[in-house]
């Protein structure tokens, strides 16, 4: 199975928790490749850094932890974001320009054909292969719909934070073709997604459990913890992850996922007391 993120450093605990949610709900003992497309544009922000190489291999050591088949590989896409979308119009979009890195695996060298793209934000509820398994053969990908622009925009109006690409007929329709043009030339409201959207030929709309981002039911496979509206206290929005644990439990009162952040919260900090014993042994 392959998987791709994306992001700069910032994306350490979402792709740990992500990642720690799939090897424990999933049955299936075929190796997971993630791959992890980054890239160094502190020019338009000091964070925005590539994710380390020594955090890639903290990564990648939890990974063989559960199966020695699976692999974090790290790929740094500077040069084909300069060269594509420096100065672009959706430089400075919603999110990040990390978003807009998806757009180029038709670029990269040996991303295989079939592969899920994951926002860091997101925990699997069930196992993975209920997903990762769904033929895609005659579409570019298969999406949810996105929980507020299914009403805002347009009914099938999908949401980019998991997409489950056919990248054999995604180069044969020309989707990130279309899709980078459309980056280059318009200011779009949601950059990436827009992109996708607008460039699409041939999608296979997924139930909202397959991403779902406003709740969490039994029958949840994915959950985005996205940016949601909340109508109490007062009408607002938050901005909740899912390693924010203890807002998870207050906000949320999700008990679901506790034997994965409590061994994600172990990790981290263990990942914490090396990198600083290893920075004191360095002095």
């Amino acid at each position: 199975m392959n998987l791709l993120f994306s992001g700069n450093d910032y994306v350490f605990d979402g792709i740990m928790t992500c990642l720690l949610s799939i090897y424990k709900r999933t049955e299936s003992k075929e190796p997971i490749i993630a791959y992890v497309l980054t890239m160094d544009v502190s020019r338009i922000k000091p964070e925005y850094v590539p994710i380390s190489e020594d955090k890639l291999n903290y990564l990648d050591g939890i990974a063989k932890n559960y199966n020695p088949g699976n692999r974090i590989v790290g790929i740094d896409v500077t040069d084909i974001y300069e060269r594509e979308f420096g100065g672009s119009p959706n430089e400075g979009c919603y999110c990040s320009p990390y978003t807009l890195l998806r757009l180029f695996i038709d670029m990269i060298p040996d991303i295989p054909d079939k592969i899920l793209y994951l926002d860091a934000d997101i925990m699997f509820n069930r196992d993975i292969t209920l997903l990762y398994d769904i033929d895609v053969t005659d579409y570019e990908y298969a999406a949810a719909r996105d929980h507020y622009g299914k009403y805002l925009i347009n009914r099938n109006y999908i949401n980019a934070g998991v997409l489950l690409f056919n990248l054999k007929k995604c180069k044969e329709t020309g989707l990130f073709e279309k899709s980078r043009e459309l980056i280059k030339t318009k200011k779009l409201v949601f950059a990436d997604q827009s992109a996708i959207y607008r460039s699409t030929l041939r999608k296979k709309m997924l139930p909202q459990r397959f991403n779902d981002q406003k709740f969490l039911h039994k029958h949840t496979i994915v959950r985005h913890f996205s940016k949601r509206l909340f109508w109490l206290p007062y009408p607002h929005t938050a901005n909740i992850k899912q390693w924010h644990v203890s807002k998870v439990h207050s906000v949320f009162h999700y008990e679901q996922f506790d034997d994965i952040l409590y061994e994600y919260i172990y990790l981290r900090r263990k990942y914490d007391y090396e990198s600083e014993h290893s920075a004191v042994k360095a002095k």
